[in-house]
């Protein structure tokens, strides 16, 4: 999340009421969770397992839980939760107003585009020309559709994130501030969820379509002209490239990268990274070939078993 002006590293500090280091007129511009972190954002850390990841990211502001040496051309801010603060900072910029309206008087519709019974429009959501949004469709506040968009009926664009910190007694949810942005020629299916950014987009890229059923975590960039069938999910923070196809009931794991033209079969289980054009199968997934050659040996164990019994 970018902010709309920027601050200074002590008057950020007196909002959440922290200590810091660095040059207090150190210049922050914006707000982001690890995975999507750029040079003049604040990111948080919380575990010393992390700590290195996120002082030595693009960050240049770390929000973190413990005086550390401060890598040079940077600054800190230390709290004694930094979960608590960052989600103080996210509501502090961008604070929670929500539309009562079905359509919000800061919805923005091109020209010829339909809208049908039932649709909700949230804050300063854009639709562009030509779009047709089928009934009972959600789009959350700051969502952008662009041109040529079909999203059929009970989809939810824009939900919340999933993302939690788990604390003794309950979960504490991280607030999040990103949006979606649907490009060109994209048809989303019926009753889908393809959730917003933590702090930045979750991108559906141009040509690209969605079967009925198909859920989509937060900040995943999916390419231009991809497929996805049927009641596949996909984790947050998932980069799918250009042209790349998701079979029926696959799912994926977070941060991991579908390479172009790459394709996941149905019901497969994918924990790693895929290859450009590769295909992949199974659960855990692998390349589809190998594990065909397992299936078929896996089917010939028994009567192995009985030869050397």
């Amino acid at each position: 999340m970018k902010l709309e002006f920027p601050q200074k590293l002590k008057d950020i500090a007196a909002i959440i009421n922290c200590g810091f280091e660095g040059n207090a007129d150190h210049i922050i511009n914006g707000l982001n969770e690890i995975h999507k972190v750029e040079n003049g954002d604040i990111v948080f850390v919380d575990h010393p397992k992390y700590y290195d990841k996120a002082l030595n990211s693009k960050a240049t502001t770390i929000l973190i839980n413990k005086k550390v040496e401060c890598p040079k051309g940077k600054a800190l801010l230390v709290s004694d939760d930094p979960f608590r603060d960052y989600n103080k900072l996210v509501l502090h910029f961008c604070p929670v107003n929500y539309s009562q309206k079905p359509i919000s008087d800061t919805a923005k519709i091109g020209i010829n585009t339909v809208i049908m019974p039932g649709v909700y429009l949230g804050n300063n959501v854009t639709v562009g020309d030509n779009c047709v949004i089928h009934p009972n469709v959600v789009i959350y506040d700051n969502c952008h559709l662009r041109n040529n968009v079909i999203i059929h009926a009970g989809t939810v664009i824009g939900a919340d994130a999933f993302y939690y910190k788990k604390r003794s007694d309950k979960y504490d949810k991280m607030i999040s501030c990103g949006r979606v942005v649907i490009e060109d020629n994209v048809e989303i299916g019926a009753l889908c969820t393809i959730d917003k950014g933590v702090s930045a987009d979750t991108i559906i890229g141009a040509g690209t379509k969605i079967d009925n059923h198909v859920q989509i975590g937060h900040d995943t960039v999916v390419g231009k002209m991809c497929l996805m069938a049927s009641h596949v999910g996909v984790s947050g923070v998932v980069t799918i490239g250009d042209g790349a196809t998701l079979w029926g009931q696959s799912g994926v794991r977070s941060d991991v990268t579908i390479g172009k033209g790459a394709a996941l079969l149905a019901q497969s289980g994918l924990g790693e990274s895929i290859p450009d054009g590769k295909t992949y199968f199974g659960t855990p997934a692998g390349e589809a070939r190998t594990k065909m050659k397992e299936v078929a040996a896996l089917k010939m164990l028994p009567d192995l078993l009985k030869k050397l019994a």
